[in-house]
């Protein structure tokens, strides 16, 4: 038997562009609320945020003394929009034992144990083909992946995987960079949009690609070459190993956001479009 500790680091997911599924792997519901941690000892309960920031929620301060429990750290999500409901997903402690070495499915065994009432409720595995498709539909903040087998790490861990959804823009490609190490055809498109008499820089995309699409899209790009930048609005272009072509090609992306900037979170190739005219792309978000 330990003493429960003051503080447990908390676990955190790995944001990935990757959209999978295999036996290797659980799926949860990513919700869009207050990360919060709940340590109970008797009749002691305290709420912190990630940030181990004191929490004062009465209701669920109940609930949680009410646990037929010594001890306990739970770890989940507050969400606010649904009524204050508290989404358990994992389990640290249980009466004198740290539990963060036991595989992911022990864990939510000893989850599923406990007599969980409102508002404290555990958060289901999602047993469809594609999670984020469902997570895009119902409009959730995205799905989490996470690894059979793996303890609870108190750390940003590749074990635990987030999915969040995308959104989608038709952009131009305005430029791109050279490949660099093993790469071949380009690096990166650059891309942006046009707002009135001006084109906008939106950022750089790096990923979506395969060999034969780099190739393509260089011989592509090579005949449309010019000597100077398209874009009439930029900040962050590329100085070094940048080409520049006529803003004619006009492609399809997915991204998380779009920053503070004004500049694409996160993007990923989609597709090269060919059915709408490059003039008409603006900004949608």
């Amino acid at each position: 038997m330990s003493e429960l500790p003051e503080w447990l680091e908390p676990m955190a997911a790995t944001l990935t562009q990757e959209r999978f599924t295999g036996p290797d792997w659980i799926f949860e519901r990513k919700f869009d609320g207050i990360r919060l941690l709940a340590y109970k000892r008797g009749n002691d309960v305290r709420l912190y945020s990630r940030n181990r920031l004191p929490q004062n929620m009465p209701k669920l301060a109940d609930a949680i003394q009410r646990l037929p429990v010594d001890e306990v750290i739970l770890d989940g999500e507050i969400t606010w929009d649904r009524d204050g409901v508290y989404d358990v997903f994992d389990i640290l402690w249980l009466n004198g034992r740290d539990v963060t070495r036991l595989p992911l499915e022990e864990r939510h065994a000893l989850l599923e144990s406990l007599p969980l009432k409102a508002p404290i409720r555990p958060v289901a595995q999602l047993d469809d083909p594609e999670p984020w498709t469902r997570a895009r539909e119902e409009g959730w903040e995205g799905v989490i992946a996470k690894r059979r087998g793996s303890p609870y790490e108190h750390r940003r861990s590749p074990h635990w995987l987030k999915m969040k959804c995308e959104a989608t823009q038709e952009l131009v490609v305005g430029g791109f960079t050279d490949p660099q190490g093993a790469r071949v055809g380009l690096g990166a498109l650059l891309v942006g949009y046009f707002e009135g008499e001006d084109f906008v820089f939106a950022g750089k995309i790096g990923t979506g690609f395969d060999t034969k699409l780099l190739l393509d899209l260089r011989a592509r790009l090579d005949a449309l070459e010019i000597p100077k930048s398209p874009f009439t609005k930029a900040t962050g272009l590329p100085r070094l190993r940048a080409h520049w072509v006529r803003p004619e090609m006009v492609v399809q992306v997915a991204f998380i956001e779009w920053t503070v900037n004004g500049k694409l979170r996160h993007p990923r190739l989609l597709s090269v479009r060919f059915d709408k005219p490059a003039d008409q792309v603006v900004r949608e978000g």
